[in-house]
């Protein structure tokens, strides 16, 4: 992918004598750049597409891992699939995020995540019904390239709408992800039995994806862009993100985080039954554990955004998940609910993350780069854990291993977060 393809974002705004942004050249059929003013409903507009956006980026995973064994049974899915499938998401936001800069400088951010809402609803609708493991593959692979590119390309809208709010509209955003995450969890299960199956306890979901078509529709239909040229313009020089240690610190923190997050979701439960937790109450700890994210995932960017060095913060956040994971290797059960509380304080690094991304950079430009590379890269860099840490515990027949390896990438985890938080851009690295 060549530097100047991703140098720009969607033809940038030169800003006119009097502030308001003009467009460099004249809008294309697909171009989602304004006129010179905008509207101010209109940010009401992006607002409620970024909630709705954010909704959607998890359902469409959890609700089939809440529902895993009913679609094993109903597509005659082989234990191996059905563990391929945990790691086809991380998979997918790696492959597809990669093309996410080169969709935006070519269709416009807007666009790009309008279209990846549409992917998800149909995805989502279709799945259940495409006949197969090899159809259902397919259809949830169309749906999470709708979430990958839409990961990607939501802090860069922040960062080109709100460029002085990226604090409180990144904790929206997380926000309303965590609640996504949260809601399709809790309510999988319930909602499948309301409406006669898992089939359509799946498809059920596509619904809360063409709402979220429905705000993006309509900016796209102003050919609206940020009421900020100077947020959206593009810098002059090329940004070669991999010549960037922030950028490095970041995606490798960015990984390390994702490896907590899935081996905290995936095997959190297991590991309070084999201690003597029951299968209720495992449950309820790791509804605690996610539903922390919901107020701190608020909380969280706005704090930061105050920082000029956000390091302490990554540091906090890892320390709780060291303390965590050492309560869950001596008294799993007698300290279950305090482990649990600080497991979900440490997952809100993942918010942390996502605010870094927005500061790190000074254009949309670079924030685009940013987000794709830290992401694209992260996500790789996450795939192993889950498995290795299944493999330690089948091989050894305990939790002792498992849980020395999540404390253990706790501390490289701090280190990048510090290093990451520095008070830096990349386009001054480049």
């Amino acid at each position: 992918m060549a530097d100047d393809d991703l140098a720009t974002l969607r033809a940038a705004d030169r800003p006119t004598p009097d502030g308001t942004p003009l467009p460099a050249t004249a809008p294309t059929a697909d171009d989602d750049r304004p006129a010179p003013t905008t509207p101010r409903w209109l940010h009401g507009v992006v607002i409620a597409g970024l909630v709705l956006a954010a909704l959607n980026l998890r359902p469409a995973i959890t609700s089939l891992g809440a529902l895993m064994e009913e679609v094993r049974a109903g597509l005659g899915m082989s234990g191996t699939v059905a563990g391929l499938l945990t790691s086809v998401p991380a998979l997918c936001f790696a492959a597809f995020g990669i093309a996410a800069p080169r969709l935006a400088r070519r269709l416009g951010p807007g666009a790009v995540v309008c279209a990846g809402m549409a992917a998800i609803a149909v995805g989502v609708a279709v799945r259940p019904f495409a006949g197969g493991t090899a159809g259902f593959l397919t259809a949830s692979a169309l749906a999470l390239a709708g979430i990958a590119v839409s990961n990607i390309l939501l802090p860069v809208v922040i960062k080109s709408w709100f460029p002085d709010r990226v604090g409180p509209m990144t904790g929206i955003y997380s926000m309303a992800m965590a609640l996504g995450t949260s809601l399709a969890a809790a309510t999988a299960v319930p909602l499948t039995a309301a409406v006669g199956g898992w089939q359509p306890g799946l498809a059920i979901w596509a619904a809360l994806a063409v709402a979220a078509v429905l705000p993006w529709a309509l900016v796209l239909r102003r050919r609206a862009a940020p009421a900020s040229g100077a947020a959206t313009r593009a810098e002059g020089r090329p940004i070669r993100i991999a010549t960037s240690p922030t950028a490095w610190s970041l995606a490798v923190f960015f990984g390390l985080q994702a490896t907590a997050a899935y081996i905290t979701m995936g095997w959190m439960p297991q590991i309070f039954r084999d201690a003597g937790v029951s299968a209720g109450t495992a449950g309820l700890l790791l509804a605690v554990t996610m539903a922390l994210g919901v107020p701190l995932s608020f909380v969280l960017p706005r704090v930061a955004t105050r920082m000029r060095h956000q390091g302490p913060l990554a540091a906090g956040l890892g320390l709780c998940g060291l303390a965590g994971y050492t309560g869950l290797w001596l008294a799993p059960a007698s300290g279950a609910w305090l482990w649990a509380f600080l497991m979900g304080v440490s997952n809100c690094a993942f918010p942390l993350a996502l605010t870094m991304i927005g500061m790190r950079a000074t254009s949309a430009a670079g924030v685009v780069k940013l987000s794709a590379f830290a992401q694209s890269v992260g996500y790789l860099i996450s795939i192993p854990g889950p498995l290795l840490v299944g493999a330690l515990y089948q091989h050894s027949g305990g939790w002792g291993l498992p849980i020395a390896l999540m404390a253990s990438l706790m501390v490289p985890q701090i280190a990048v977060g510090v290093l990451a938080g520095r008070d830096r851009r990349i386009e001054d690295e480049t």
